[in-house]
């Protein structure tokens, strides 16, 4: 079994927690805005939000992201390296994180059914494209520190 390349690892997890974000704050910042701004209204909160949130809501993309690629590196042996296999692993991050983190407010009707639908179907392209991205960065070991490494355990 190959061995995990970590660094490539953070590295694609940092650039789909990049993409992540960025695609989140355009789907909720920019498209949906409104939208929130009334369900929140309806809640009686504020979308104004701290610098302490944002910051989490950022800590909790590029983690996903690095979580995704982690996933990605571990799956890749068995069904290969590319697109196909980033797909697979950024479908089965979003399952917790997007379907169910999204899906806990919508069964609980806390904000409108028809943004929850939005927000689930968007999370699932954020967390696919997100991680196409950072498999894109990850590669294994090249044969030569492969080689280098074995005789160096020897």
């Amino acid at each position: 079994m190959e061995k995990i390349n970590w660094s490539r690892v953070v590295a694609g997890g940092l650039l789909a927690g990049v993409v992540l974000n960025a695609l989140d704050f355009v789907v909720h910042g920019v498209f949906f805005k409104d939208d929130w701004a009334a369900a929140m209204q309806a809640l009686n909160r504020s979308m104004e939000f701290s610098w302490k949130q944002n910051t989490a809501f950022l800590v909790f993309g590029l983690l996903l992201g690095i979580l995704a690629l982690w996933l990605y590196a571990q799956i890749r042996p068995r069904y290969g390296a590319g697109p196909k296999t980033a797909v697979i692993a950024g479908i089965a991050v979003w399952i917790p994180s997007g379907l169910l983190g999204w899906g806990s407010p919508a069964v609980l009707h806390i904000f409108p059914q028809g943004l929850m639908a939005w927000a689930i179907v968007m999370s699932l392209v954020e967390m696919v494209v997100g991680t196409i991205a950072g498999a894109w960065l990850y590669k294994e070991a090249a044969p030569a520190e492969k080689a280098a490494t074995a005789a160096a355990g020897q």
